[in-house]
């Protein structure tokens, strides 16, 4: 089983409870200016508070969008800016950002 099969599996496992909002492709739209700016960028690496490459996230799977997020937003994943971001949203808005970012390539 690839990495990447076995973190899926995991978070459909983690968030089957957690994920009872139905996600809005079209709806996130709106929402995701403050995602682009690093997700969008191949390559990219911040430089605060370390070097971090930042994943491209289209493509997926939402169960694994809104677990890493809800992670963020509760303080077990550490990322200064990701817990400011996470911190910021609903639940709806990250099933939304969930669903559009799972639709991408």
């Amino acid at each position: 089983m690839s990495a990447r099969t076995l973190v899926a599996v995991v978070a459909v496992c983690v968030s089957t409870v957690a994920f009872a909002v139905e996600g809005n492709a079209e709806a996130a739209k709106d929402k995701v200016s403050m995602c682009v700016g690093c997700h969008g960028i191949p390559g990219y690496q911040t430089a605060f508070p370390k070097t971090y490459k930042v994943p491209r996230i289209g493509g997926q799977y939402p169960e694994y969008i809104v677990s890493a997020l809800q992670a963020y937003k509760s303080g077990d994943r550490k990322h200064p800016t990701m817990n400011g971001i996470a911190a910021s949203l609903s639940e709806q808005d990250m099933a939304d950002i969930a669903a559009y970012y799972s639709a991408q390539k």
